[in-house]
């Protein structure tokens, strides 16, 4: 659907199936004529009319206001944080317990190739959760400042100073 109005007469408008064309206008022209016939038009087109005069009435298309981006930021920066401390804390239990393994290795104690092989195996885990410590502690930074902007939008009216 288009809608075209007049400059004229810009409270009437004049709606046409399809996209802006010349047929679409021609048909406003039609429609324009007929309301000039049973006299509803208001205004005087005695100086003459075309369908290249019509103006194409577009809707006002509504975007994201920058508070609104900063909104949608907050919201995944914090829903990262909350993904980055689940897995810091699967993982923090059995990194603690291997990371206390890792003293073995600088003592005189005799260990066996099992107890290495299974510090190795370790090692992962331990780094696994370092590096995912590292990220939360990261993102919980961040965090602070999204839980701000969500702050000032929850707010009500009342509540602004």
């Amino acid at each position: 659907m288009v809608q075209y109005t007049l400059a004229q007469s810009p409270d009437v408008i004049l709606t046409v199936p399809g996209k802006d064309s010349a047929k679409a206008r021609d048909k406003a022209m039609d429609q324009l004529i007929e309301l000039m016939e049973s006299g509803s038009l208001p205004t005087d087109l005695s100086d003459g009319f075309g369908p290249h005069q019509f103006i194409e009435v577009k809707e006002p298309v509504l975007t994201n206001t920058e508070d609104e981006d900063a909104i949608t930021q907050a919201v995944q920066v914090l829903s990262n944080l909350a993904t980055l401390k689940l897995r810091v804390q699967a993982s923090r239990a059995e990194a603690m317990k291997i990371r206390a393994q890792i003293d073995t290795l600088f003592t005189d104690e005799v260990v066996s190739e099992e107890e290495i092989a299974s510090l190795k195996e370790g090692f992962k885990v331990l780094k696994t959760y370092a590096q995912a410590n590292l990220r939360y502690r990261e993102a919980r930074a961040q965090a602070e400042q999204a839980r701000t902007v969500l702050d000032r939008a929850l707010q009500s009216e009342g509540e602004k100073t």
